[in-house]
């Protein structure tokens, strides 16, 4: 099988996995003692600066602490942080590898390795631009921080959606760690741990490692098939930090990361969808499949950070210097069954995509005013530049060996700066008023290298594109009374122009810029004397020659294209209490009303399903008016802890759910291709002792064991993929 040389991570990582098993747990820093039945303090760092949640003009949601050790129990990759709060939505195409978010149903479907995300992801500071790259597990972390709509003006590049920001657990001044260790259903293993150690009396290094592993649980029946087992993983990474204050005015942070990945690619289904409907076709056994190519994925990611911080008196200034590099390789059954189906399959079809060489580098230097003064403000530079190599690999699935009969090498170049301002002014004691501007200057050079194999008809091989644009955020925050703030923001988005490389059923393509204008007002308050806190907005945008992706139809084609505009619109609500001293509930809702407005528009239909739009002319299907893609209508998340004392320790009860509604797969609208609501919940049972140092649980997670197609694959069958089954376990953590 075509592939990379693998490099020899997964030994050191796994290695330091096993090792931390030994280790023990610190509870996550918090600016205030823990009191009985009252909610503690969350900062944020929405806007680059260490704020309370309740005083920030930004509809911002947090994941920290139990709730993000909960949904990494049972060995998930970060697509759990789907629908766990208002308006999130993360899907994959690829499986672990590769996850496309949507934040108040805005994202791209795009399928490709140099796809662009409106969402962007940063991971400690450092923007993850390529889609591989946002995959990095998520484990030992501070928090996890959501921001809905365009946040451009302060963070890196490409966010006129929103941004998914991961901060780590920084090393301490204390000797402490933690180890954790579940065991589930398929022999799935979640081990997890770090270790802090402090290296003098103005430095410390923390080591953080996760190794996550499951046994194949799906049967191939064909018997002839190269790979008879699937959905089997080892997923591993390992962060190492190292903090250092030689003096009160200077602090560095440096991080080095890697994670190394090797199991199934994405399972495609054939036929797993009832024709003129979207339930899944009677006897269907998530537990079997058959298909008659080779399924496998492996990636290896390196990366690295330097942050540091002087003190200059009236200012500070921060540097932020990243490096990443990926190298990625899967390969699946496209047709998702065999040459006697099930069901009728036109024509084999596997394929395969890699990046063999891949750098990323950005550059951050910031400088914010010090002090109390009625006026703040902090301004910048930013620099990126990404440079990588991605191919596509064809197969024929029907000759022995499955020979290789199509291959594509293309590069991409992305160079881009930007400079950014921001300014606070406490205009009265009760109102507090934000203001920030970018501007962006971003080029991409693409080009085919090399291609074989029914594409040497190809007329457009390279491309060069240039864009500029200024974006900007208007925001206030008015004190209505002690702990009740009303705020209001208006801000733009920018995301650059995409290019993709001609196929052997399409052209080149390119998709000029898009922006987006946001508009949201909403409230935060602490209720109850910190029993209860409350945070609800309405927004509405409008995104300017939104870029979006055709993908499949019968041409079996990715083309980008340009609508004239899309809206959205809607409400989120953010709700944690405490009902009693020991019981905690919290309630996440969003609701997002997207529309495609372009009368114009036409993409290529499915091959074998009931489409439900007008078609034109050319039999293709006119989407004006339909929502955006993997944009759900509704999210809910709701969780329910119960605590009671017993003996020397404390028994709980945790529950979580997670609930989306239906979702359009493609840009047209079909029966079979519309995604049914899903709810996935979890429970877990527990008992904790030594004053927080150990806790024993049993967990289930997908509890009603609920089974959904959540992803397909349109141009030859009604291929889907569905969700993760019900899996039990077991889970024991221990801290010092």
């Amino acid at each position: 099988m075509p592939g990379y040389p693998r490099a020899p991570a997964h030994h050191a990582i796994a290695a330091a996995a096993i090792a931390a098993l030994h280790l023990g747990a610190s509870a996550q820093d918090s600016s205030e003692a823990a009191e009985a039945g009252k909610l503690q303090t969350i900062n944020i760092t929405a806007e680059r600066r260490l704020e309370n949640i309740q005083e920030v003009p930004n509809s911002v949601s947090v994941l920290q602490g139990e709730t993000l050790e909960v949904l990494n129990t049972s060995g998930q990759d970060i697509r759990m942080l789907s629908a766990r709060v208002p308006s999130l939505n993360i899907e994959s195409s690829f499986g672990r590898a590769f996850p496309r978010f949507y934040i108040r149903g805005y994202g791209n479907t795009d399928f490709r390795l140099n796809a662009s995300q409106p969402v962007s992801l940063v991971y400690d500071d450092v923007v993850q631009e390529n889609p591989i790259l946002k995959g990095f597990p998520a484990f030992d972390l501070e928090r996890v921080e959501v921001l809905r709509g365009p946040q451009g003006t302060l963070f890196g590049r490409n966010t006129p959606a929103g941004v998914v920001k991961f901060d780590s657990v920084a090393p301490t001044q204390r000797f402490e760690g933690y180890g954790s260790l579940s065991y589930g259903t398929w022999n799935t293993v979640n081990l997890e741990g770090a270790l802090n150690v402090p290296t003098s009396e103005t430095s410390a290094l923390r080591v953080s490692v996760l190794n996550q592993t499951r046994s194949d649980w799906v049967e191939n029946t064909f018997e002839d098939g190269p790979t008879q087992d699937l959905e089997g993983y080892r997923d591993s990474a390992v962060r190492l930090q190292w903090k250092t204050q030689p003096t009160k005015d200077f602090s560095a942070l440096f991080n080095l990361h890697a994670r190394d990945f090797d199991g199934s690619a994405r399972l495609f289904r054939a036929n797993i969808i009832k024709l003129g409907s979207n339930d899944l076709v009677d006897g269907f056994d998530p537990d079997k499949i058959s298909i008659d190519g080779v399924n496998h994925s492996e990636l290896q990611n390196y990366g690295g950070s330097a942050r540091l911080r002087w003190d200059l008196g009236s200012v500070t200034l921060h540097s932020v210097t990243g490096y990443e590099t990926v190298k990625t390789y899967s390969r699946g059954d496209i047709d998702g069954g065999t040459t006697t189906g099930p069901g009728v399959i036109f024509f084999q079809s596997e394929t395969a995509d890699g990046i063999p060489t891949h750098d990323q580098w950005t550059q951050e230097f910031r400088v914010e005013s010090n002090g109390k003064a009625a006026i703040g403000w902090q301004a910048g530079v930013f620099l990126f530049h990404e440079n990588f190599e991605f191919e596509s690999f064809g197969y024929d699935s029907t000759t022995a060996g499955n020979p290789q009969n199509a291959y594509e090498r293309s590069r991409q170049k992305n160079d881009a700066w930007a400079v950014f301002g921001a300014t606070t002014w406490q205009a009265t004691p009760a109102l507090s008023l934000r203001a920030g501007l970018r501007y962006t200057r971003d080029k991409k050079d693409f080009d085919v290298l090399e291609y074989s194999g029914g594409l040497e008809t190809l007329d457009d091989t390279s491309a060069t594109t240039h864009d500029n644009k200024a974006s900007w955020d208007l925001s206030a925050t008015y004190t209505l009374a002690k702990d009740i703030n009303l705020y209001a923001r208006a801000a733009t988005g920018f995301r650059a122009s995409s290019v993709q490389g001609a196929g052997a059923f399409n052209g080149q393509s390119i998709a000029k810029p898009e922006t987006n204008t946001s508009f949201e007002a909403g409230v935060k308050a602490d209720l109850f004397e910190r029993r209860a806190r409350v945070g609800f907005n309405v927004f509405r945008y409008t995104v300017k020659d939104q870029q979006l992706t055709a993908v499949g139809g019968a041409a079996n084609s990715n083309i980008l294209l340009n609508a004239d505009k899309a809206t959205g619109q809607g409400f989120e609500l953010d709700l944690q209490a405490y009902l009693t001293e020991n019981l905690l509930a919290t309630l996440g809702v969003g609701y997002n009303d997207t529309e495609i407005k372009d009368k114009n528009l036409a993409v290529a239909t499915c091959a074998q399903c009931t489409v439900t739009d007008p078609l034109n002319a050319d039999g293709k299907a006119l989407i004006d008016g339909n929502a955006l893609p993997q944009a759900p209508k509704r999210t809910v998340s709701f969780t329910l802890k119960y605590t009671q004392p017993l003996g020397a320790g404390d028994v709980y009860v945790f529950t979580d759910w997670a609930y989306r509604s239906e979702v359009n797969f493609f840009l047209y609208e079909s029966k079979e291709f519309t995604g049914k609501a899903l709810l996935e919940g979890g429970l877990r049972v527990g008992y904790t002792w030594g004053n927080g140092k150990y806790d024993a649980a049993a967990f289930v997670r997908n509890l009603t064991d609920q089974v959904r197609v959540v992803g397909g694959i349109d141009f030859n069958n009604r291929t889907g993929f569905i969700n993760d089954p019900r899996t039990f376990g077991l889970q024991f953590k221990a801290s010092f």
